[in-house]
């Protein structure tokens, strides 16, 4: 029998079998088809309905442009309304609203934990639904919605979900721009003293090498010029006054050979003008060798042991001079005769005294001369640490100048986070306003009795086909006359047509009205029931 049902499932599909199987298997197909739907549609009105409110918030851009007032606060909009319903849905925050509103009592026999209670809420409280731009794919707006046993209920807990959620954005928008904007200025502080202790550096560096830096190079080359211009007229200077002490001594000697001389017995002069000349020749010499030679040099210190023999000669002989100038006073009959040409004493006393000036303008001029020296090596000093301390200037610069720009563009982010900051407390920024208030519920939101109507006809007919399918297959008796020719090894010759009585084909006439009627009933009460879910729906 079951090779028999084998080769029936593996033979190709025969439609007036499977209308045999319908007519003498319909009330097996209906009652498991009626029962099924009855339990579940009957099921959605016993079921407790529940009310959902739902509300619609717009996301308002800012009122003031971009490129005016940047926004301080991050734009990724969707982690900010995950942020915030995780705030919401904290354990605190749903206490709260379920205290307020007395939800989810306690029942006498079952008892709710605050824990349960929050767990309950959480689960009534929808998704939040993006609405986004079709064309730059931007949330405009989004949904919110709660679920409750009465609608009155949903609204008001809408209504409280839907003002934290607009207060949450205002309070998480304002606390991201003072947080970034006192990032900011933390930043700017520290920039701010680095650059002035940068500063103060550049400035240290600057007071150590006074003259030596690279904008003092122009002015210090000026200067070593002009005072190597200097020092070339004062040597020319020095070189004509000592040709003009030469030319005086040699005026002076010429003199002095013509008036003549007196000298001691060791060859020391002994009268004044000669000693005069000598302490002239003496310095000169002196001056001569100082020009080339330092003072240890033996010649020099030579030279100023005879001139201070001299001078202290012609103080002897300015003291003699006096003390006979004195008895000469107290005796006039005792002076002593002039000696000499007064005109030719005048001229000599004034030659010496021109050359003695043009011994001090010699001594001037060198002093000059050493001054101008040392100020050229100055700066000429100057001139070669120059490079180097360029090199530490452009070093330190280099720093500044990075701190400097560090800071600016800081000051200038301040600025503006300021602004952003203001523009949030003053609510011109991103913001959630209600599109369409939370509504209240007509018609439960669940059941949803069309739906479960639908549902209850598609697995009342999945429930028939197995129990048709079932018995058919538990059915081992044979209703077509193929099935017999299959069995017989040998062809059919004839065949004997069944003999039906009266009395059988009114029985049968009465199952097939029977059977017609009931599925008229079935589907009739199908129908109804689908129109009364769909009137109350």
């Amino acid at each position: 029998m079951s090779e028999e049902l084998e080769e029936q499932a593996a033979a190709p599909a025969d439609l007036g079998r499977y209308l045999d199987i319908a007519k003498r298997r319909h009330l097996q197909f209906l009652i498991p088809l009626f029962f099924a739907w009855v339990v579940i549609w009957g099921s959605s009105w016993f079921l407790q309905a529940r009310y959902r409110s739902s509300t619609m918030i717009l996301v308002e851009q800012p009122t003031l442009p971009k490129n005016y007032v940047v926004p301080n606060v991050t734009d990724d909009l969707q982690d900010r309304l995950q942020s915030i319903q995780q705030q919401i849905l904290s354990r605190t925050r749903l206490l709260e609203i379920i205290n307020n509103l007395h939800l989810y009592p306690a029942k006498p026999h079952h008892p709710l934990t605050d824990d349960d209670r929050v767990e309950r809420m959480r689960k009534d409280i929808g998704d939040i639904e993006l609405v986004r731009d079709q064309q730059n794919a931007e949330i405009t707006a989004f949904r919110i919605s709660f679920s409750a046993t009465d609608p009155h209920v949903a609204q008001r807990v809408t209504g409280e979900l839907t003002k934290l959620f607009i207060d949450a954005n205002l309070k998480v928008r304002q606390q991201e721009s003072e947080d970034t904007t006192k990032f900011i200025e933390d930043q700017l502080a520290t920039a701010r003293a680095g650059l002035a202790q940068q500063e103060e550096q550049i400035r240290d560096f600057e007071r150590a090498h006074e003259g030596e830096l690279p904008t003092q190079q122009t002015s210090n080359l000026q200067i070593l010029s002009g005072l190597q211009s200097q020092l070339q007229s004062e040597q020319n200077a020095l070189d004509s006054a000592i040709q003009q002490r030469v030319y005086f001594q040699t005026l002076i000697n010429q003199y002095r050979t013509l008036q003549g001389t007196t000298h001691s017995a060791n060859g020391a002069p002994t009268d004044l003008p000669s000693v005069d000349a000598q302490l002239d020749s003496l310095r000169t010499k002196l001056a001569d060798l100082s020009t080339h030679y330092t003072d240890q040099y033996p010649d020099v210190q030579k030279v100023k042991r005879e001139i201070a023999q001299t001078e202290k000669l012609r103080d002897s002989l300015l003291a003699g001079m006096k003390s006979a100038a004195n008895s000469k006073q107290n005796k006039p009959e005792m002076a002593l005769p002039e000696t000499g040409d007064p005109a030719k004493n005048a001229t000599l006393l004034q030659l010496q005294s021109q050359a003695q000036a043009n011994q001090t303008e010699i001594a001037n001029r060198e002093k000059a001369i050493t001054a101008l020296k040392g100020r050229i090596n100055d700066y000429q000093g100057r001139l070669n640490a120059e490079p180097e301390s360029e090199q530490q200037l452009a070093d330190l610069t280099r720093g500044y100048e990075q701190s400097k720009a560090n800071y600016d563009d800081l000051l200038k982010k301040e600025n503006e986070s300021q602004m952003a900051t203001s523009m949030e407390e003053m609510q011109q920024g991103q913001r959630f306003t209600v599109l369409d208030p939370p509504s209240l519920p007509v018609k439960p939101d669940f059941p949803n009795r069309l739906k479960m109507c639908g549902a209850g006809l598609g697995v009342g007919f999945l429930l028939g086909i197995l129990v048709v399918g079932g018995l058919e297959f538990l059915d081992d008796r044979m209703y077509s006359d193929k099935e017999i020719r299959k069995m017989l090894p040998v062809a059919v010759i004839s065949e004997i047509p069944a003999i039906v009585s009266s009395e059988d084909e009114q029985e049968n006439q009465r199952k097939a009205a029977f059977g017609w009627a009931l599925t008229a009933v079935v589907f009739l009460m199908i129908l109804a029931g689908t129109a009364f879910s769909y009137l109350h729906a």
